[in-house]
């Protein structure tokens, strides 16, 4: 009896202590970025049917289509936000290498597969499921390069142990860029504020960022369509491209200061191809104006802010790394949808994040927020 009580207590202390490296409860939770968050998805909802009734009526029957859609992917998406931001950040370690593997594959499985919407390859379809791999490469690769920056943060104090990190990243962002530029642009973009954040050096990033410039460039230059864009972006007005930029332009000048009002825009009436999604930004400019698209932008800014502070409180490097890294995915994003709206940089899809129309992205968006918010659950408040 007393020869069996020591293996029990030891099986015991093992079960507890695992659960208790998966679930944390810690004692702070970020509620200002939790509200932000929900507010950004209630607003997409919203934005999402006043931007698709039009067109979801005409084609779908439903006015509503879209908007139940996305509710759908939002529920799930906050739910998958609780549940993420209890359990221990540091449990992802164990499967980092996983993690790197899934991304590649997934990427490659895209290309193999017949083009599966708007003639280009960036979704996977499952049955009536649609999803873009993109979406879940890009959470996947944070998580990756923060586990390898953390292993190895000597070593990225040196130009040769930063290329070793990026030759990590190349093979993900050369199966990404041949069908989807944009989303490698982020990639890349990630990459580099995490090597940046996590090494004390300048030089070699000024080395990087010539080389990727030039690299942006050749692979620019590699396709015809890419080459279409950039006309259409210098002169729209005489470019067979120009339409959806045209008319974003008109629904951004026509909103005046406050807008048509909700529910009022006339560029959504099939005017602006897919409102919904890459361009809803376009339609908030036209029914609430300039005074309703600054308030979005500073909602972004105040997001992106609290997962800074969360980032310079976290308890370790590797928290840290992952804030950085979900921040520079969502600003890069927000930077690159505004600026193709209002024409500052050739026309490319990238969502809005939390606002524009699709499930993929929004999941894993809410998933990072949940993985960000279980980081801060685990700051250590200070007793006075």
């Amino acid at each position: 009896m007393s020869a069996k009580t020591p293996a029990r207590r030891k099986k015991r202390r093992g079960i507890q202590f695992y659960l208790r490296q998966l679930f944390t409860k810690g004692n702070y939770f970020d509620f200002p970025m939790l509200f932000i968050v929900i507010f950004l998805v209630c607003f997409g909802l919203i934005m999402i049917y006043s931007s698709s009734s039009y067109v979801a009526n005409l084609n779908m029957g439903d006015p509503a289509f879209y908007l139940k859609r996305q509710a759908m992917w939002a529920v799930i998406g906050m739910i998958g936000l609780f549940v993420i931001s209890y359990i221990n950040y540091h449990f992802y370690i164990k499967f980092t290498k996983l993690f790197y593997i899934v991304a590649f594959l997934l990427q490659a499985i895209v290309l193999l597969l017949p083009n599966s919407s708007h003639g280009s390859k960036r979704w996977i379809q499952i049955g009536p499921m649609q999803f873009q791999p993109s979406e879940i490469s890009k959470l996947f690769l944070i998580l990756f390069l923060a586990y390898m920056i953390t292993k190895h943060v000597k070593a990225v104090r040196t130009l040769k142990g930063i290329i070793v990190i990026w030759i990590y990243t190349l093979p993900i962002f050369a199966l990404i860029a041949v069908a989807n530029m944009s989303t490698s642009i982020i990639i890349m973009g990630i990459t580099f504020l995490m090597l940046f954040v996590a090494s004390p050096k300048y030089k070699p990033f000024i080395i990087l960022g010539v080389a990727g410039v030039a690299l942006g460039v050749i692979v620019l230059l590699g396709a015809s369509y890419r080459g279409a864009r950039i006309t259409a972006w210098l002169d729209p007005e005489n470019s067979d491209n120009g339409w959806q930029i045209m008319q974003s332009l008109y629904a951004v000048g026509s909103g005046g200061f406050f807008g048509k009002g909700l529910g009022q825009s006339m560029q959504k009436m099939g005017f602006i191809p897919e409102s919904h999604n890459d361009m809803i930004f376009s339609i908030i400019c036209e029914e609430l104006g300039l005074f309703g698209a600054i308030c979005i932008i500073a909602m972004f800014i105040m997001l992106l802010w609290r997962i800074m502070i969360i980032a310079n409180n976290a308890p370790d490097l590797y928290g840290a790394l992952i804030c950085v890294g979900v921040m520079a995915q969502v600003g890069i994003q927000i930077l690159i949808n505004i600026a193709v709206v209002t024409n500052t940089i050739p026309n490319t899809g990238i969502p809005l994040p939390f606002i524009s129309y699709g499930g993929t992205s929004l999941t894993f968006l809410l998933a990072e927020m949940g993985i960000v918010l279980s980081i801060s659950r685990q700051i250590k408040m200070s007793r006075r």
